[in-house]
């Protein structure tokens, strides 16, 4: 089978079920953005010499195939698998432990510190992005309320990864400092 179909040229894309749609539709775009955040995920496991960490998102990753599948299943019809509560729990036990690891937060963190942390901080903010597009397509059409929670828990666990990567490395946080007036 080849890897081209030259199928999209006209500039559609399929979802599930043969249904075709524009390249630039808001279910397109919503899941282009859930795939873009795995691959975010993906850079930060290339340098990841952490297993814990690795397995986390190793896990995640797997997860958001089911969310992005989610996504690609036009309105109306049943996806094949969908996100449940227990994997939004999961992430919050995942943020627990690393919360209880880390320094306490007492101010707003600037995006750095190792190439580790560094990362986790970007795929942090393509999975905000990949949120506000999802939010977008739920205002026009039906969105399972668990995949809009699960990218916003998502968030939170990379920014807790990223404050953990460098606390175990012993790089202390980049404080925000607002500028004088």
């Amino acid at each position: 089978m080849k890897l081209y179909t030259k199928t999209g040229d006209d500039g559609s894309t399929g979802l599930f079920g043969n249904q075709r749609v524009p390249k630039c539709d808001a279910r397109v775009a919503a899941y282009g953005d859930v795939d873009e955040t795995n691959a975010a995920i993906g850079a930060v496991l290339a340098t990841c010499d952490d297993d814990q960490t690795a397995d986390i998102l190793r896990r995640i990753q797997s997860d958001l195939f089911v969310l992005g599948g989610q996504l690609a299943t036009p309105e109306g019809q049943p996806p094949a698998t969908t996100m449940k509560g227990e994997h939004v729990s999961q992430l919050e036990h995942w943020i627990d432990e690393a919360c209880r690891e880390n320094p306490p937060l007492r101010n707003f963190v600037l995006p750095g510190g190792t190439a580790s942390a560094a990362s986790l901080h970007l795929a942090r903010t393509v999975c905000r992005r990949a949120e506000r597009t999802v939010v977008a397509l739920a205002r026009q059409q039906m969105v399972d309320a668990c995949t809009i929670v699960y990218l916003n828990r998502l968030s939170d666990l990379l920014f807790a990864l990223a404050r953990r990567a460098n606390h175990r490395a012993g790089v202390a946080d980049i404080p925000w400092i607002a500028p004088p007036r």
